[in-house]
């Protein structure tokens, strides 16, 4: 009987450790809110637009009338090493600079902590990139024409420069899908291939931390110079008003655009 008492009460301790050491479940995560605002300057000044003004690197005399862009898969780098990937809005921001209110972004449910910094992808991958992700202007009025690859556009920078013969002449820096074309014929008919010309940036400098129940306030600046300057000097004589079927002129853009931003805690 006292073999059987010891057994039964020791398998009852066991019983009552193991409850005791079941990890708790289902504990609240402490979240903040990260608010993101976008500005657009030339040279660390606020873009001044329809002012032909602004000298780039190659000497060309521009003007920057609007700017449209996306921006996708915003990551938050934590310190612990664990990313948080913004899926709000499809994980898909819209700026526009006639748009005051797409340079505004708040993003919810941010788990608190320390954050060593911030990558995105400029324009959209090509897994979401296809014709009919978006209905409503004016996202919708991003699109991409489908015989160039569909989807829509990274971006659309739109302005003038002054030309070697002293002309006012637009350029239309519109970045998206480009081409491979056969014997280097540009025609629609020619095409042999896709170029996926998104690419990602990391925020340099842009470690932030989030607090229980606050919002992190934060700036992303695109230095508009910056997209004809480095590496490559970008010359509007050189390539032209239009980048659109010219893959060599946007491979450019893609490659200067990785310093373009620059972030900064509020």
């Amino acid at each position: 009987m006292k073999i059987r008492f010891l057994i039964s009460l020791l398998c009852l301790l066991s019983m009552m450790s193991c409850k005791k050491d079941k990890p708790i479940t289902n504990v609240p995560v402490k979240t903040g809110k990260i608010a993101f605002q976008f500005f657009h300057k030339v040279n660390g000044q606020t873009l001044i637009v329809d002012s032909l003004m602004y000298t780039n690197a190659a000497g060309n005399l521009y003007n920057v009338s609007n700017i449209q862009y996306f921006i996708s898969e915003v990551t938050l780098h934590n310190s612990n090493g664990s990313d948080y990937l913004i899926t709000s809005d499809n994980g898909i921001h819209y700026i526009d600079t006639d748009i005051a209110s797409t340079q505004n972004w708040s993003v919810s449910n941010i788990p608190a902590g320390n954050y060593s910094s911030i990558s995105f992808i400029f324009g959209i991958n090509q897994a979401k990139n296809h014709t009919g992700l978006f209905t409503n202007p004016p996202e919708v009025n991003m699109f991409w024409s489908q015989p160039l690859g569909g989807g829509y556009h990274y971006m659309k920078m739109n302005g003038n420069w002054k030309d070697t013969n002293a002309m006012i002449t637009p350029f239309n820096l519109h970045l998206g899908i480009g081409q491979i074309y056969a014997h280097d014929v540009i025609s629609v008919d020619s095409i042999t291939g896709f170029v996926q010309n998104y690419f990602t940036v990391n925020l340099p400098a842009s470690s932030f931390s989030i607090s229980e129940n606050t919002t992190t306030n934060t700036e992303i600046t695109m230095n508009i110079e910056s997209w004809f300057e480095t590496p490559h000097v970008y010359d509007f004589n050189y390539w032209g008003g239009s980048i659109m079927q010219n893959e060599a002129a946007m491979q450019t853009i893609v490659e200067n655009g990785a310093d373009v931003f620059t972030f900064q805690v509020q």
